[in-house]
């Protein structure tokens, strides 16, 4: 590929690195006590992964599995407890430990019911020691376990974010994202999150469906405009393997890379012009919403603590998590064996991070915010400069016309073409290890 030649914009969805599927198991089985002894501990985050749904949609590779026979998500729940009590032992008390964030995802949290995210709720406060009425909790939902019992107790114990996997208003259009839904079923979600009085809701919605136009794109975005959302997610389509659409659609083509462009382009212009600004290529945020969160905590930087199946944890050495699959009978298994595990001390499933990876890790979790990465903080943490640490790709995404070349100085930033980009900029930024690892795993 030469210098200026651009790559397809829709090749991997990156919001963590490096990539899971470079995660391998660990023969030294390291202990969370050693891993975590000499971790600032002072801005932890949180996540809780709940890996059930109602349904599993077309487009889905996420970690979660239809229902929960057999009282599955009371077994699921004794283990998570079990797990967050040897966390919060290996987090020892030598160092005030101190959370700045949580979050319960999946999957779809509230499959579980309003006990059973009580549960949850009190795992987080009295096992690990989350005020979760003190930091953002933000918690993922879906239209039909949206319940008036569940959101209540959820707004009880301290959500300041609902978010809400919507994908299409038209009912058409969730068909052939095999998401069948009714829109009145949707939109009385909606009122129920809204009167929760919650401050932040979140609409996920999805470009690039069978049979999607722009028309029909504008008919969503403003359905979901017509909520006054705080935030709006706009993700691309993905067709990846073992999934639903990943068994009865083709190949990705040029051409569906156009039509997904063409559509983020639209979608993201049509939301500026509602008071939107936007913060990264997916996200966006109302202009007028109030800020949540404190202004300590930053996605580059570690000290991510995951509880469950699908939850992945970050120190400064080691990212690790259990294993990961798509195909159900997997996922089954694997959920089974979490649900027996008594001894939670030790990790199976990581990837070490040395100090190029995590100056990639860095580099590209800034890089793929509209914000940008301000070089000074680069250079503090460690001691070098990212353009002399990536020259070569650096350079090549300037000449792409990817960086903004009327950047304030010591900003580097996405230009508006290199945020459209992020889906194909991101894996530029990957390590010839994580690239091989990936190459090298087997879907199951």
């Amino acid at each position: 590929m030469s210098e200026t030649t651009s790559p397809r914009p829709y090749r991997s969805y990156v919001y963590a690195y490096p990539h899971k599927t470079a995660y391998r198991a660990l023969p030294d089985r390291p202990s969370l006590g050693a891993l975590w002894e000499a971790e600032p501990k002072d801005a932890l985050s949180l996540y809780a992964h709940i890996p059930f749904c109602e349904v599993r949609c077309g487009f889905c590779n996420l970690f979660t599995r239809i229902g929960a026979p057999d009282e599955l998500s009371t077994r699921y729940l004794d283990a998570l407890d079990r797990q967050a009590t040897a966390v919060r032992e290996a987090l020892g008390d030598r160092a005030p430990v101190r959370f700045a964030t949580a979050a319960f995802g999946g999957g779809t949290p509230t499959f579980l019911t309003a006990a059973e995210l009580e549960r949850l709720c009190d795992i987080a406060e009295k096992r690990m020691g989350v005020d979760l009425r003190a930091v953002p909790l933000s918690v993922e939902t879906s239209p039909a376990t949206a319940t008036t019992d569940r959101l209540a107790l959820l707004a009880e114990r301290g959500a300041t974010r609902l978010s809400i996997g919507v994908q299409s208003f038209v009912e058409a259009e969730a068909r052939a994202a095999v998401r069948p839904q009714r829109r009145a079923d949707v939109e009385a979600a909606l009122g129920r999150i809204r009167d929760t009085g919650v401050p932040v809701l979140n609409i996920d919605l999805i470009y690039g469906i069978d049979g999607q136009t722009e028309e029909s794109w504008r008919s969503s975005l403003d359905a979901a405009l017509a909520w006054r959302p705080e935030e709006l997610y706009l993700y691309p389509l993905y067709v990846r393997p073992l999934t639903g659409l990943g068994r009865i659609s083709p190949a990705a083509d040029r051409a569906w890379d156009e039509q997904r462009l063409r559509l983020y382009r639209y979608g993201r212009d049509h939301l500026r012009a509602h008071g939107y600004e936007q913060v990264s290529m997916r996200m966006f945020r109302r202009t007028d919403a109030a800020p949540l969160g404190p202004d300590d905590y930053a996605c580059q930087t570690d000290g991510m603590i995951g509880l469950g199946c699908g939850a992945r944890s970050y120190t400064s050495a080691l990212h690790y998590s259990f294993d990961y699959a798509v195909d159900m009978r997997e996922i089954r298994s694997i959920i089974d064996a979490y649900t027996e595990t008594e001894d939670f001390s030790r990790v199976e499933v990581g990837r070490w991070v040395d100090a190029e990876e995590a100056r990639r890790r860095h580099l590209l979790q800034s890089l793929l915010q509209a914000e940008g990465m301000p070089v000074a903080g680069y250079e503090e943490r460690f001691g070098s400069s990212p353009f002399a640490d990536f020259p070569v790709e650096l350079g090549r995404f300037e000449a792409l016309g990817w960086l903004d070349a009327d950047a304030p100085a010591g900003l580097l930033r996405l230009s508006p073409e290199g945020l459209a980009y992020s889906d194909g900029l991101g894996p530029e930024l990957f390590s010839p290890g994580v690239r091989a690892a990936m190459a090298a795993y087997e879907p199951k």
